[in-house]
């Protein structure tokens, strides 16, 4: 059961130009800890600015611990760990072996989260990497993406799930605990403050909270659904959920990734001529790289996180998503999503499907069947 909590007060940062000096003030401001996680850790301009962050806060004293995913951060070098570890940096990495001829479903289950904790007082959530905005091929405008920066009651739940898993990673790597974390943080809430929760998933206790979580807002709307996804390619159900918004009256509107990052982006193109047909309203981002995982649900409710809405993030990833319901907050979040199609997205007009050349159709109907007999063959057969 998703828990909201009042007294929150909550910052809206878009791209990594507004979050990563917010996160690098917050480490240098930390005294006592700091928890990192995150998919991608890239040592390029932003990696290295945060490990000088990292370094001058063991320097003080701090414990500083850094989670990466294995597969997201495959091409960090071990030297470059080595560094952080020599500065009395903690680094562990969730699931390293990526080997692609193991088809074993534990290799697909990935830490996918993005989610920053100082000393229990100030906590960042979101779907940003520790990578350069403007990385990626012929990058011509910086990548879209949000995260959130947290203070009120809510950080005690995140401080405590960052602490959990980094036990349990550590717990699996047979190494003894050399991070001695203090009681759970109280904050107190408040008096301007927001209704939020911290919606995770993972494959033990929470595999389907957070998909729970948007279906039932989805299913309630009453005037408005917005999506900026990068990822986009939702099961059955929620696809006609969105459709029977669109029947009940409800405005639906989605922008989706533009550019061909990953060939699961031609599975997407496989459902656009039936939710065009049904009056849902479909924008690419092509400016740029689209990275978002957010959403407006009429004037009171939204999401920021990390949490795609593809198969892979419903069924295998650990996530992590912040769900407001506040009226400033979602109206914060609508215009920024607004200006971006406004900007750098064109809209995809009815009919599009049958436009499109008889190749391009037969590869996203591949794609998609792949991608179908790939969750039945891990074990998640079902509606997709």
């Amino acid at each position: 059961m998703t828990r909201f909590l009042d007294g929150n007060r909550l910052t809206l940062l878009r791209c990594g130009a507004e979050y990563f000096p917010a996160l690098e003030q917050a480490i240098d401001n930390a005294r006592q800890e700091i928890f990192l996680q995150t998919y991608i850790y890239q040592a390029d301009e932003i990696g290295l600015r945060i490990a000088e962050a990292f370094k001058r806060a063991t320097q003080r004293g701090v414990k500083v611990c850094l989670l990466i995913d294995g597969f997201g951060s495959y091409s960090l070098s071990k030297k470059f760990v080595r560094e952080l570890q020599e500065a009395r940096i903690n680094v562990l990495f969730y699931r390293p072996k990526i080997s692609p001829f193991t088809l074993k479903r534990n290799r697909l289950r990935r830490l996918h989260s993005k989610i920053a904790v100082i000393d229990g007082k100030v906590a960042f959530v979101g779907g940003i990497n520790i990578i350069d905005d403007f990385d990626g091929p012929k990058a011509e405008a910086p990548r879209i993406d949000y995260a959130v920066r947290v203070e009120g009651p809510l950080l005690a739940q995140i401080t405590h799930e960052v602490r959990r898993l980094w036990r349990r990673i550590e717990w699996l790597n047979f190494r003894r605990s050399r991070v001695r974390s203090g009681p759970t943080p109280v904050t107190h809430p408040f008096a301007d403050g927001v209704r939020a929760a911290l919606v995770t998933r993972d494959n033990v206790l929470h595999r389907r909270d957070f998909e729970r979580v948007y279906m039932h807002a989805v299913t309630h709307a009453q005037s408005e659904i917005l999506i900026a996804n990068a990822y986009f390619l939702p099961g059955r159900a929620f696809r006609r959920a969105l459709i029977s918004a669109v029947k009940r009256g409800v405005r639906v509107r989605l922008l989706l990734q533009g550019r061909m990052e990953y060939m699961l982006l031609f599975a997407t193109h496989s459902f656009y001529n039936k939710l065009l047909a049904n009056g849902i309203e479909i924008y690419e981002y092509e400016k740029g790289f689209m990275h978002s995982k957010v959403a407006v649900i009429d004037n009171d409710w939204a999401t920021v996180g990390s949490s795609n809405l593809d198969p892979f993030s419903f069924l295998l990833a650990r996530e992590a998503n912040i769900v407001v319901r506040d009226k400033a907050f979602t109206a914060e979040l609508r215009q920024d999503i607004e200006k971006t199609i406004r900007e750098g997205a064109r809209e995809i007009e009815v009919g599009y499907w049958k436009q499109l050349p008889f190749y391009r159709r037969g590869l996203s109907w591949v794609m998609y069947q792949v991608i179908r007999i790939m969750l039945s063959f891990i074990g998640y057969p079902g509606k997709h």
